[in-house]
């Protein structure tokens, strides 16, 4: 299935446009799993899911993951789960079954584990690995993707469901699912905006020399479609 390309004018038309066709793929659908991201595109979504979409979407159906998550407990201002929780979950009704998060207070490995087995029992699998129908992602300026980051390039082939990152300036460690299942989804959707992911985006979607170093890049789902959510910023280098 080839890449699409979805180009809007500001962060908040990006989000717009996401929502508009998460809700018109949703339809029809008995069951859904998807991978959330965190980030400040996400942080709209999550706003416009609440508002406009509380309706509009049967969120009983749906099933909420994380692609990646900090090591910070739930309450934690940088916790991926809070801001979806603050934004989306505490103003809908979904059913706290629904909703499972990576539990970013435990021991990092034994909750790589823990999430790995969860995701496991509640994603059908694919060819030996979960397929989640949707999953959500951002990419950073240094062309990382979840938590995988240039220097950990082994997350993108690694065997497991999901291990242990740890962020190269912080040193941070984060919980994140590995590229053989993000590639194993059914849809994969980056979210990208801001001058500041412009040339990352242009190597990657041009396929320019050295892309490969990013691992965004790696980002090709075998048996199902990749889309790309961006500002006209991000996509500045795109014409």
């Amino acid at each position: 299935m080839p890449t699409q390309i979805h180009i809007a004018e500001t962060p908040q038309q990006v989000a717009e446009d996401f929502a508009h066709y998460f809700a018109e793929w949703a339809k029809g659908k008995p069951k859904i799993t998807v991978a959330l991201s965190g980030g400040s595109t996400p942080k709209v979504l999550f706003r416009l899911w609440a508002e406009q979409y509380r309706n509009n979407i049967a969120w009983e159906k749906v099933h909420f993951f994380w692609g990646d998550e900090r090591c910070v407990p739930p309450d934690d201002e940088e916790s991926n789960f809070k801001m979806a929780n603050d934004l989306f979950f505490s103003r809908v009704k979904i059913p706290e079954a629904n909703i499972h998060r990576i539990r970013g207070e435990a021991d990092p490995e034994e909750e790589a584990r823990r999430y790995s087995a969860e995701i496991t029992r509640y994603v059908s699998s694919r060819d030996g690995l979960p397929s989640f129908d949707m999953i959500l992602l951002g990419m950073g300026a240094d062309g990382h993707t979840a938590s995988i980051f240039p220097h950990q390039m082994g997350l993108l082939s690694s065997d497991a469901v999901c291990g242990v990152a740890t962020h190269p300036e912080s040193g941070q460690k984060r919980i994140t699912l590995t590229g053989n299942v993000i590639n194993n989804a059914k849809e994969a959707a980056f979210l990208v905006t801001g001058w500041e992911k412009a040339d990352r985006l242009e190597e990657i979607v041009k396929g320019k020399e050295n892309c490969t170093d990013y691992p965004a890049a790696h980002i090709e789902p075998t048996d199902g479609g990749l889309h790309w959510f961006v500002d006209e910023a991000a996509a500045q280098g795109l014409n």
